[in-house]
């Protein structure tokens, strides 16, 4: 089965009633969904990404009020937190009602809820009639796909189709957040910064994005977001060496020793938002020029530089030891 790559709402929407499972853009990465009312298409997105069913899935909805009849309660300080951010790159962790399968929560109590800015998958989102599951749209613990391209290397074949809506706004996937003792806990770092939740809630959350065991949200496993090619941190010490095979992806342009086509800059500004968006996009990029090992630089610890060294954290950890 050849994956067909297009622009067809229409044909999405036709493909996921029937149980399929489709590829679909969003302003933070390209997500694998499926009618996340069916169990029997929730197991495919299990399947075509070989990813283990202890790992919950996030639902998709067209607006906050669609939420609603999916969720046990929305605490006020989180509606605050869906007021100022949805739609958008923010997911929220709330008790579940019985209309959601145990396969979407992986068994546990809480759901993660999203509603995602992206027009094409807000056109797609209104015109069916269910929540859309739909963790990452790439084999399980790769590097996550930000553009169309991405996704139809690594599941042509698997899947039917994917709805093609160019390259993601923000290129990282979204902010999770829930409670805990009616205090704000970030369970995933992403889109929307530690720093502009707290100017929300008036203070800074407490992190909680690792799971020995059981994850509670998706996001929390220690090996992710990982290319082929062996990756690790470049240090500020490192001396480049013209006889060895390795690429470099760097924020800026502050290393002229090494040759263009050894190198991969995400913003000639240094600019982090640009940067996220650029991320995956170059790590799929210097992933395929089959470099003995890919280096990249460490962001400084604010903002959505946080977000991308805890997605790098995961990469590299692959590759330690």
């Amino acid at each position: 089965m050849e994956t067909v790559v297009g622009i067809d709402c229409n044909q999405a929407r036709l493909l996921l009633e029937k149980g399929e499972v489709v590829a679909i853009p969003t302003e933070t990465v390209y997500g694998l969904a499926a009618n996340g009312l069916n169990e029997s298409a929730v197991q495919k997105i299990f399947q075509a990404k070989g990813r283990p069913l202890s790992n919950p899935l996030i639902l998709h909805f067209s607006s906050k009020e669609s939420t609603k009849p999916y969720v046990l309660e929305f605490p006020p300080i989180l509606e605050k937190l869906a007021d100022n951010f949805w739609p958008g790159p923010l997911t929220l962790l709330l008790k579940k009602t019985q209309l959601v399968p145990a396969i979407i929560t992986s068994g546990l109590d809480r759901v993660g809820v999203r509603v995602p800015a992206q027009p094409l998958v807000q056109t797609l989102l209104q015109s069916v009639d269910f929540p859309l599951a739909a963790p990452s749209a790439n084999l399980y613990g790769m590097i996550s796909p930000t553009q169309a391209s991405h996704v139809y290397k690594q599941l042509n074949g698997k899947i039917p189709y994917i709805l093609d809506g160019g390259a993601c706004e923000n290129g990282i996937e979204s902010t999770i957040v829930g409670l805990e003792n009616d205090q704000v806990v970030v369970y995933r770092l992403g889109g929307v910064s530690m720093e502009q939740v707290a100017s929300i809630i008036g203070y800074m959350p407490e992190l909680k994005n690792h799971s020995e065991n059981q994850p509670l949200t998706s996001g929390m496993v220690k090996h992710h977001y990982a290319p082929n090619t062996p990756f690790t941190y470049l240090e500020k010490t490192f001396v480049f060496q013209e006889d060895k095979n390795d690429g470099f992806i760097l924020l800026k342009d502050n290393r002229p020793e090494i040759p263009a086509e050894q190198k991969y800059i995400l913003s000639e500004k240094g600019d982090l938002k640009e940067a996220a968006q650029n991320l995956y996009a170059a790590m799929h990029f210097m992933d395929q020029k089959h470099f003995s090992k890919l280096y990249i630089e460490r962001f400084e610890e604010i903002g959505l530089g946080t977000s991308m060294n805890d997605r790098l954290n995961r990469a590299t950890k692959k590759f330690e030891g």
